[in-house]
């Protein structure tokens, strides 16, 4: 690569990304007459147009767009190692980016919020709590919280939290009004509460059974809601049968406020891990993430 063309490359991606000269200009402090130059300069070394330009609006190119696509993963890279250099002469400092389903960053992320800031005070976490299956590296995150079973197979994974168990309850109210199922299949003929992935799909109610996985699959929804806290409140309001994290919903049962159904068919399963890609150099402010909530979920138990 021609590396004198790097500042115009640079600019390039910026104009790209602010939609204009001018506002590139304006976030790197320079006129919008220098980054139309420095644009122009790379298209007269490149020998094509880079954006369609009209009075009032920019466009990339095909040909822009192609070079774009190239250019960010490799400036990305060049951020990092910016920052790692930075890094290794002081305090972990940084942003840190996170994906981790509602429920996993409720019950393993949000109780060890303060004590991480005030352990680590130059570093900024970004975490993003959504329940599809992200790809970490394509959307640049920098690690995430997922069930072990659900993981890409070329990511390195250290378990966070202990062994989760999902349990089928129901309130009082409810079995008082349309009883107790006596068999797993009789749930079909029940008003169940069921929870939607952001993908569509609904959540399987995997149980056990004479030792073999059962997957239920005849349930008739009387509600389908796409957040946990909601399947859960509807189920304490007598709206259905649920099927829910015990540890969510311990003091419910211990309260009698729900009721717990074929307790001997729901069994633990392996918990949360938190997950990375596998690269040799990891930043000093990722590193004392994984190492802070890791350890500070293992001492809770």
């Amino acid at each position: 690569m021609d590396r004198d063309q790097l500042p115009h490359l640079m600019l390039f991606a910026a104009v790209a990304r602010s939609g204009g000269f001018r506002a590139a200009g304006r976030a790197l402090n320079l006129s919008p007459s220098a980054v139309s130059h420095s644009v122009g300069a790379l298209e007269h070394r490149l020998g094509v147009r880079l954006f369609n330009r009209t009075t009032r609006s920019l466009s990339l190119t095909n040909a822009g767009q192609r070079l774009l696509d190239r250019l960010e993963p490799a400036l990305a890279e060049i951020d990092e190692g910016m920052r790692e250099a930075r890094e290794l002469d002081g305090a972990p400092s940084g942003r840190v980016r996170i994906t981790a389903p509602p429920s996993a960053a409720l019950m393993l992320l949000a109780p060890h919020l303060g004590a991480f800031s005030q352990a680590y005070p130059e570093i900024s976490l970004d975490i993003v709590v959504e329940d599809r299956f992200v790809d970490i590296v394509a959307e640049r995150f920098d690690a995430g919280l997922r069930l072990g079973e659900r993981l890409q197979p070329d990511m390195v994974a250290v378990r966070i939290g202990p062994a989760q168990r999902f349990t089928i309850v129901a309130a009082p109210q409810y079995l008082a009004r349309y009883g107790r199922p006596a068999t797993l299949e009789a749930l079909s003929e029940h008003r169940c509460i069921q929870r939607r992935f952001s993908s569509g799909g609904t959540y399987a109610w995997e149980v056990v059974r004479d030792g073999a996985d059962l997957t239920l699959t005849q349930m008739v929804a009387a509600i389908t809601a796409n957040d946990d806290q909601m399947v859960h409140q509807a189920a304490l309001r007598g709206a259905g049968i649920a099927f829910l994290y015990q540890d969510r919903i311990a003091d419910d049962l211990a309260a009698g406020r729900l009721i717990e159904l074929f307790a001997d068919h729901c069994a633990p399963f392996p918990g949360f891990s938190l997950y990375h890609p596998s690269r040799r150099q990891m930043r000093p402010a990722v590193r004392a993430f994984i190492d802070f909530f890791v350890a500070a979920n293992r001492a809770q138990g």
